[in-house]
């Protein structure tokens, strides 16, 4: 009996062909003894453009609006008929198919979209990888899953396609239709199920901030100063009569009486409570942590992130699968925890902390119920066997030291808090003395790297003077502090994806928000990252100073525009709970995807029976430039290399320009051409150009037509 492991990626397919043994190389598959190993370039097949249904519909109208199939197309990409040929060609020389791919939704519908236009109708198994070094694809080997247990998965991600394509193609043509009605040239007003909600989060904390008007409060702080030891700083304790509902004194003539009144004066310890606290080890990474980390420490992009995180899974093996929400162990995974400890001993870079850490501390980490489709990202205990670039180092030190943080003691100390009183106005003083650093020392760092670990060993180490209640202490100054209210800062990719999983807490509705954080918000750990970088493409966020994400004018009156259940997070809940139901065996796809069609075609009547005001006020307010071939209105365009601006009337008009700064630059010098012919080639033209960059830039030069396959230059 053969079987046929179908995989993701050729370098997955490598490294379980090699365990497997199949080992001779054939043209798109490995082969051994019964056993067949092939590949996907991830999706091999995509869903059918609008026109691929209907010729007429490649011109986007308002008349043939909403698109809604009536029989779903896929096609194979044009870059991958080959494989898929071989692929299908496999299926009539094997007994078996291994789904091999990533263990998810979109994992299981590259395979199972190939085996359902392929044909198969044999048996199928499931490979659930975790990791792809050679112990932990034995592992998944020995434990293959029936193939029933994970069809569901392919279900919801098909229903997830359709309703994404459904919202994509028909809401994005309305806006943008509805923004050209009105005379806006900037480009397309896409409109998307999770990137919409992302992008209302992004322009609400913009205006929020842009609102903001800071209140001015006062702290007042005092200093004491016992008989014999040294001095303790203590803050006012602002009474109700005179404090704000987050505690502040906004009334600095109050402020200013308190300062006035105790400096000089005898304090009393009313009380003063010290209290051992323990802190255990923050757990391994989820996705989602790891890029809210990276982002903070590093600076890395959430994209860049993944990638990264990526290729430490895929190419080096050093880490397990990255594409996971999970931030636990599971209770079986502890078995090769003293393994992978003595793997990073002989590591330079983490010997030292890992010859102290102790593989007999089992930390809260590891725990069986809450473990999803995958556990947290941790180390494979692979040794490194390449060179990893600066990205590659710095995220894998972040998940080796968040792992062996895992077999350190808890951090303990000593929390002090003391109570002064003068009169009716009470001060309060903390303080704190670490007793053991415990896992603190496995995140230390000798780099910047990790200053912030420094900083979080350093804070709040003050230790306090011991004083008991009844001593007696002398207010050796006083001083009134004026302080302002800050507006939340902008967020980064960080702290926004951070948001996109914790956005129940926008919602006010108590089920959805419940179900919000059931589902871990909106999107998931694999595109979270993806839907950031599309709302920089099409210009709605635009990344500034500190990495900080800010919306355009375009995504404002975007959001605007559209009706709240669009725009709103707790439809995405609504949706991707619907998801999670399909993919538990307990939905109905179908029944899906007609809500979502109602829902759409819903929306396109309504906007049909007039232009959103925003979108007309964007339009009034978006200057427009005109071709300098034909007069049409010029377009600003986002391609492979950048913005530029074309004509609308592509492919008649063919006029293209560069973008500067928003506005259409100026043309390309064309080269002139001399009547020579090139003296080294024989073959090109001797043309006239003018260098671009450069000290010599605006130098005309005279270079061969054939540039650059011919670089000859003179002058």
């Amino acid at each position: 009996m053969t079987a046929l492991y179908l995989c993701e990626k050729p370098s997955q397919a490598k490294d379980i062909a090699r365990v497997l043994g199949a080992n001779q190389r054939r043209d798109g598959y490995f082969e051994g003894p019964q056993t067949i190993v092939t590949w996907c370039f991830g999706h091999l097949l995509e869903m059918a453009a609008p026109e691929d249904y209907d010729p007429e519909l490649k011109t986007w109208r308002f008349e043939t609006l909403p698109i809604i199939p009536g029989q779903w197309v896929w096609k194979v990409r044009k870059d991958a008929k080959k494989q898929y040929n071989i692929i299908v060609g496999l299926f009539k020389k094997v007994d078996e198919i291994v789904i091999s791919t990533d263990a998810d939704r979109e994992g299981e519908s590259i395979a199972r979209e190939v085996m359902d236009r392929g044909g198969w109708k044999g048996p199928v198994s499931r490979l659930w990888l975790s990791a792809l070094d050679d112990q932990s694809i034995r592992k998944a080997l020995a434990n293959r899953l029936p193939g029933e247990r994970t069809a569901s998965l392919y279900a919801a991600a098909v229903s997830r396609s359709k309703a994404d394509w459904l919202v994509g193609m028909s809401l994005s043509r309305l806006y943008t239709l509805s923004a050209r009605q009105s005379g806006y040239e900037g480009g397309v007003m896409s409109v998307g199920r999770v990137q919409t909600p992302t992008l209302k989060l992004v322009v609400d904390r913009d205006r929020t901030i842009e609102n903001f008007k800071p209140v001015p409060y006062y702290d007042v702080m005092a200093t004491f100063q016992p008989s014999d030891r040294e001095s303790l700083t203590g803050q006012w304790q602002v009474p109700d009569d005179l404090s704000d509902d987050e505690g502040r004194c906004l009334k600095r003539a109050a402020a200013q009486a308190v300062a006035d009144r105790c400096r000089g004066k005898t304090a009393v310890i009313s009380s003063a409570v010290t209290k051992r606290v323990k802190e255990s080890a923050p757990l391994p990474y989820s996705l989602s942590a790891l890029q809210q980390e990276a982002s903070n420490r590093l600076g890395m992009g959430a994209q860049q992130v993944l990638d990264t995180a990526q290729a430490l899974y895929e190419t080096h093996k050093l880490t397990t699968y990255p594409r996971t929400d999970c931030d636990y162990l599971p209770q079986a995974q502890y078995e090769s925890a003293a393994d992978i400890i003595e793997v990073l001993k002989g590591d330079d870079e983490f010997r030292t902390i890992a010859e102290c850490a102790d593989s007999s501390i089992r930390s809260k980490a590891w725990n069986d119920n809450k473990i999803t489709a995958h556990h947290a990202i941790i180390p494979t205990g692979v040794k490194r066997k390449r060179a990893l670039d600066t990205n590659e180092s710095r995220l894998y030190g972040l998940i080796v030291r968040r792992y062996l943080a895992q077999f350190y003691h808890d951090h303990e100390y000593d929390q002090t808090m003391i109570e002064l009183a003068m009169g009716d106005d009470r001060f309060k003083s903390t303080g704190k003395r670490v007793i053991e650093a415990g896992w603190k020392l496995a995140l230390q760092t000798s780099d910047q790297l990790h200053k912030n670990d420094q900083q979080d060993m350093n804070d709040q180490e003050t230790e306090l003077p011991k004083l008991s209640k009844d001593d007696r202490v002398s207010v050796v100054d006083c001083r009134v502090d004026d302080k302002q209210t800050k507006p939340p800062a902008r967020y980064t990719e960080g702290t926004l994806i951070q948001a996109m999983k914790n956005v129940g807490k926008f919602v006010e509705n108590p089920a959805l928000k419940k179900r919000l954080k059931e589902t871990s918000g909106i999107g998931t750990e694999a595109t979270r990252a993806s839907i950031i970088e599309l709302l920089l493409k099409r210009g709605f966020i635009d990344k500034q100073k500190k990495n900080y994400l800010v919306s355009s004018d375009k995504a404002r009156s975007l959001i605007d525009a559209l009706p709240e259940p669009v725009k709103d997070p707790a439809t995405t809940a609504v949706w991707e709970q619907a998801l999670e139901d399909i993919a538990q065996g307990n939905g109905n796809p179908d029944r899906f995807v007609e809500d979502q069609a109602r829902m759409v075609t819903r929306l396109v009547e309504q906007v049909r029976q007039g232009v959103p005001a925003e979108l007309k006020a964007l339009g009034a307010n978006t200057p427009s430039y005109e071709c300098p071939e034909c007069g049409h209105p010029l377009v600003r365009r986002n391609g492979k290399k950048g913005f530029f601006w074309g004509c609308r009337q592509y492919p008649e008009c063919q006029v293209v320009l560069p973008d500067d700064n928003g506005k259409p630059g100026k043309p390309k010098e064309k080269a002139k051409p001399t009547g020579q012919k090139c003296p080294e080639c024989g073959q090109g033209e001797l043309v006239q150009r003018t260098v671009r960059n450069g000290k010599a830039k605006g130098k005309s030069f005279i270079g061969c037509s054939r540039y650059p396959e011919c670089s000859y230059t003179e002058g």
